[in-house]
C-alpha cells in the first residue's frame, strides 16, 4: 500500500520532522515516560477497562500486533487476553481495540481471515512481522510493563482487602442510603476515610 510522500503509516497522520519514527514515542525514548506511558494507571477517559490510559496509540496498535503475531485473534480475544495478561488490572475499551484493527488492517499489517460467525479474525502479515522485528525492543518492554501490571494487580488483591473493602463498601452503602443520612453524617464518613488514607500512607 503506498500513502504518498509525508504521511506516516503508523501514526495515520503527517510525518514529522526530527527523524523519529512517527509511533507515538517521540524521540530517542518512550514519549510520555515508561513509568507512566499514556497517561498512567488511574482511572480515566481514553483507555477503558479497570483502569484509565495505559498506551498511547501508537504503543497499543504494538501490543495488539504482537498478540496476532502469537496467533490469529478478533478483537474481544484481544481484549481477553490483554485482561488475563495483566492479571485483570486492564482491559482496553472495543472502542480503542476496534478502530486500531481496523488500521492494522488498512496498514497492511494484519490482515482478516475467515472464521465462523460475524467476529472478523485476523492475522499478522509479513509486513506486520517485520515492522514487529524493527521494534522488538519496544514491543518486549511494553510486555514488562503489562506483566508488572499484574505483579502489582497480585500483590494488592489479597482475599483479607477484598473482604475489607467488601464490607467497607457494604456499610457506606448500608449508611448512606437510610432516609436520615444528613450532612453531617456525609461529613462524618468523609473524615474517617480521610483519616484512613492518611494512616494507610504512613505504613511502613
Amino acid at each position: 500500500m503506498h500513502f504518498g510522500k509525508g504521511y506516516d503509516a503508523w501514526t495515520g497522520g503527517p510525518r514529522h520532522g526530527h527523524g523519529g519514527r512517527g509511533d507515538g514515542m517521540g524521540r530517542g525514548g518512550f514519549g510520555r515516560g515508561f513509568g507512566g506511558m499514556g497517561g498512567g494507571f488511574g482511572r480515566g477517559p481514553g483507555g477503558g477497562g479497570r483502569r484509565g490510559r495505559v498506551f498511547d496509540s501508537g504503543e497499543l496498535r504494538l501490543v495488539l500486533l504482537q498478540l496476532i503475531a502469537d496467533q490469529s485473534r478478533h478483537g474481544y480475544d484481544l481484549i481477553r487476553a490483554i485482561e488475563e495478561r495483566t492479571g485483570g488490572a486492564y482491559a482496553p475499551s472495543p472502542g480503542v481495540v476496534y478502530p486500531t484493527l481496523t488500521l492494522l488492517d488498512e496498514m497492511e499489517l494484519i490482515g482478516e481471515v475467515q472464521s465462523e460467525g460475524a467476529k472478523k479474525r485476523f492475522t499478522i502479515t509479513p509486513q506486520g512481522n517485520a515492522h514487529l522485528a524493527e521494534q522488538a525492543e519496544l514491543v518486549a518492554a511494553l510486555f514488562a510493563k503489562l506483566d508488572g501490571m499484574a505483579e502489582d494487580a497480585a500483590k494488592t488483591d489479597s482475599k483479607s482487602i477484598r473482604r475489607a473493602l467488601g464490607s467497607f463498601h457494604q456499610a457506606l452503602h448500608n449508611r448512606l442510603s437510610e432516609d436520615d443520612a444528613s450532612d453531617d453524617l456525609k461529613h462524618q464518613i468523609v473524615s474517617i476515610i480521610d483519616e484512613a488514607v492518611q494512616k494507610i500512607e504512613r505504613l511502613k
